[in-house]
């Protein structure tokens, strides 16, 4: 599906794994290339974690979603400590009015000084066992985890220029 099929506003309907309700928020489609759908969250968006309040964003910001991937990203212009935020994830589900993804916990991060970080290791480790991941999901996501890294350190696209002029048309 090209991006003129896509609407023009598509849920996030993010879970964490067994279905469990996680981020839930709308995005505004910007377009498509070579790195996936992209898509702004401007700041003032209400979002909903699982079942706790909903609340605006301070900060807005524009993602990618690349087909097949085991992670989106966010990428920002006005954070004030990140540059770039990846989701470890399965592969998002393009539905109608929607994009659906299971959140598996682990988050990669680069600072604006350039560090690259992975959070949540303790919450990966704490799911595997609580809620019984598989050990190919485990494996996947760890994979996805060390590959988004190394591209974070190396400013391997997207995650060097490719998100600037969709920032620019997202939240300029």
């Amino acid at each position: 599906m090209d991006g003129e099929d896509r609407a023009r506003i598509l849920h996030w309907n993010g879970r964490k794994w067994r279905n469990r309700l996680h981020w839930q928020f709308d995005m505004t489609w910007l377009g498509e290339d070579a790195h996936g759908g992209w898509l702004a969250v401007p700041a003032g968006t209400v979002v909903r974690r699982g079942r706790d309040d909903a609340f605006r964003l301070p900060d807005g910001f524009v993602s990618v979603v690349p087909p097949h991937a085991w992670w989106t990203a966010e990428f920002y212009t006005t954070h004030p400590e990140l540059e770039v935020y990846v989701n470890v994830g399965t592969p998002a589900e393009w539905l109608p009015g929607s994009i659906r993804q299971v959140d598996l916990d682990l988050d990669v991060v680069r600072r604006r000084s350039g560090s690259v970080q992975t959070l949540d290791e303790d919450e990966f480790a704490a799911h595997q066992v609580a809620y019984r991941y598989p050990h190919e999901l485990i494996h996947d996501a760890r994979r996805a985890a060390d590959e988004v890294t190394d591209m974070l350190q190396r400013r391997v696209e997207p995650f060097d220029r490719a998100s600037l002029p969709w920032l620019e048309r997202g939240l300029g």
